[in-house]
């Protein structure tokens, strides 16, 4: 096979390796098990995620919020688990990169508000026995076990220390989280002075925690919506940080929320994260105990075309009916109950501003297409109707103001909470 250039060889490198993360990681477990305690391999699942992306470059209109490199510094990074353990494991990615990177060292503790980690709780995290990796292009890493408590619904600061030039290339753009920036290795610190924060997430793309037998993971597969746009950062307010609180309320086994949402994903286009079909297997199905995933995801493909974001082709909506079509495939092969969720209001988004185009008539009418389609052609396992939930009774085409950001696509804190307060959690039982 022949490549133009470094860039097209690299995302063929890319993708392949996507495909080959999941063993990779899995391999990678077992080999370090020797030098870590002794913990059943089915005992893990996912607490915490979030989807890894490639950076774009200075043309793409969404702006960076963090250096481009970080050297000889150290990242603190939280995360809210969904389910509690008392051991965890932290993966790591390097999946967009094109060079190894270095960790030198790393450390996992309850967070403590702000860039403080709670006294006392702050451990090492090591790599086959060793404080450093170094992890190669394209490849995660999964830690060892750490002996730590952690309580359902609990935050985590994990911390990185990166001695070496590190291009910040595998990044989570949308972290609606603060991370701490502080030259040196301040690792081991249980509070840090920043020297700069932002709020995406660098190289950190899950925690796995040890848990019972009857544990098991809901996966919610989207795009900004889900992603928790216009969310009080910091605050944990998307609405499947919502959901992991009421299923928690509920009793009964635990039950994992892993977010896997991508703040301007597509389900048949790359930009902003590839697309879905290309990151369903990795984002959904290599996760352990997975037995229902959530998709809500289209606005995007509808949105962008003929809008500044993306001059190429629109899809039809039967273009995008044939992608869900793919996935619920996908999920049933592999015994995973897939949601559709429908595609809320989105009249006027972003009128005014340089991404007007984002919505038409014409797009609206794809988006009732695909709705009715997602309602009532009985092909998902079932089906959460967010468009009820937060359209204007006066107006459907558009998001009630109650529950509006402020750009006519995405909801606030209460338009999030109305969303998961809606869903029926007996449609997330395995039967």
């Amino acid at each position: 096979m022949a490549f133009e250039n470094q860039r097209e060889f690299n995302t063929t490198r890319r993708k392949v390796s996507r495909l080959a993360g999941a063993s990779f990681a899995l391999s990678l477990a077992l080999a370090v098990a020797s030098a870590a305690p002794a913990v059943a391999d089915d005992e893990w699942i996912g607490t915490w995620t979030a989807s890894p992306q490639p950076v774009w470059g200075p043309d793409f209109f969404a702006p960076l919020s963090f250096p481009r490199n970080l050297w000889n510094q150290t990242i603190r990074q939280v995360a809210r688990a969904s389910i509690g353990g008392n051991q965890v494991r932290v993966v790591l990615s390097n999946e967009y990169g094109d060079q190894p990177l270095v960790i030198g060292s790393a450390t996992v503790g309850l967070s403590g508000g702000g860039a403080a980690v709670k006294d006392g709780s702050n451990k090492p995290v090591t790599f086959g026995g060793k404080p450093s990796i170094t992890i190669p292009p394209g490849a995660p890493a999964v830690s060892d076990p750490v002996d730590l408590k952690v309580a359902p619904l609990e935050s985590l600061a994990i911390s990185l220390y990166l001695p070496k030039v590190a291009p910040a290339t595998t990044m989570h753009w949308d972290g609606r989280q603060t991370a701490y920036i502080v030259a040196g290795d301040k690792t081991a610190d249980a509070d840090i002075k920043p020297d700069t924060t932002s709020l995406s997430r660098l190289f950190l793309n899950g925690i796995l925690v040890n848990a019972p037998d009857d544990a098991r993971a809901i996966v919610t597969f989207g795009d900004s919506i889900t992603d928790g746009d216009g969310s009080t950062a910091d605050a944990n307010h998307r609405w499947p940080d919502l959901l992991a609180e009421r299923l928690k309320e509920a009793g009964g086994a635990p039950v994992a929320v892993l977010n896997e949402g991508i703040s301007g994903a597509r389900v048949l286009s790359d930009r902003m994260g590839v697309n879905a079909l290309a990151r369903f297997d990795e984002d959904v199905l290599s996760h352990p105990h997975v037995d229902t995933v959530i998709l809500m995801m289209g606005i995007n493909d509808i949105g962008w075309p003929g809008s500044p974001l993306d001059s190429g082709p629109a899809p039809s909506a039967e273009d995008v009916i044939d992608g869900y079509k793919q996935l619920i495939a996908r999920a049933h092969d592999h015994d995973i109950r897939i949601i559709g969720a429908t595609l809320t209001p989105f009249a006027v988004a972003f009128k005014g501003t340089p991404l007007e185009g984002y919505y038409s008539d014409e797009k609206e009418a794809k988006r009732v297409a695909i709705n009715d389609w997602i309602r009532n052609s009985k092909a998902f396992d079932g089906v959460i109707d967010f468009d009820a939930v937060v359209r204007d009774s006066a107006n459907p085409k558009q998001i009630q103001k109650a529950f509006d950001k402020g750009d006519n696509l995405h909801p606030n804190d209460a338009g999030y909470k109305a969303m998961a307060d809606s869903i029926d959690l007996k449609l997330l039982t395995e039967d």
